[in-house]
């Protein structure tokens, strides 16, 4: 409804010089208008979400934005598809066509949405979790290999990322056997994702590993700096 204001709006301002026009030539007049409606409809949305990554004004107020469905990059052509459906979704009047279909739909996409394979999600501010209240550490060993640390940082998921932050939060709470496999097995995860040197992982327990993964995930410093380990102990230099 916000959108539709604005684009209302952009009409009446475009539309205004073919009122010159009507009394003479009542058919050009009302075939421009036609046209010059589906051009600004079509341009306030596509060209917004293409610029502003997925969102109109509509969208960015209400905290909502246009992905990819399989988590990629949206495309031109996306953008494009989505938005000229959106006639046919707005079928036969207040978007009918396309609320029946996200009824139906898993994902809630309307028809333009599932020819695009883009979905509409809504936005949260993310925010850095405070490791320091478990993380005891001075020095992150895998800052040794910033390649290798910025690699595995690349293709965590952020799922992934709370689950590392969850499992030491939850330390306390754990059996200890219970939380020995479950450290091993998340350690063995990410080792074979991302392999750190021998030099590197053979030397860190389970619990340390996913001690330096965190650090690395949600690092406020670049990767590529590191820590001198002082006069830390052979442990907490690790």
């Amino acid at each position: 409804m916000l959108d539709g204001c604005i684009i209302n709006a952009g009409l009446a301002v475009v539309s205004a010089p073919l009122r010159l026009l009507w009394p003479r030539f009542p058919g050009l007049a009302s075939a421009l208008g036609i046209a010059f409606s589906f051009a600004v409809s079509l341009l306030y949305a596509a060209a917004l979400e293409w610029l502003w990554r997925g969102q109109t004004l509509g969208k960015r107020v209400l905290g909502l934005r246009v992905v990819d469905a399989h988590g990629l990059p949206l495309t031109p052509g996306q953008v494009l598809t989505r938005n000229l459906l959106r006639v046919v979704d707005a079928l036969p009047f207040f978007y009918l066509v396309g609320g029946a279909a996200c009824l139906v739909s898993r994902r809630e996409q309307r028809l333009g949405d599932r020819a695009a394979a883009t979905v509409v999600v809504e936005t949260r501010e993310a925010s850095i979790p405070d490791i320091s209240a478990w993380q005891t550490s001075r020095y992150n060993s895998f800052r040794q290999a910033p390649h290798l640390a910025l690699r595995l940082r690349q293709t965590t998921s952020p799922e992934e990322a709370g689950l590392v932050l969850e499992a030491l939060a939850r330390r306390a709470q754990l059996d200890t056997a219970v939380r020995e496999r479950l450290y091993a097995q998340l350690a063995e995860h990410f080792q074979e994702r991302v392999p750190f040197p021998a030099e590197i992982a053979d030397a860190l327990s389970p619990e340390q590993y996913l001690r330096n993964l965190a650090g690395i995930l949600f690092a406020r410093q670049p990767l590529g700096a590191t820590a001198k380990p002082g006069p830390a102990s052979t442990s907490d230099a690790q």
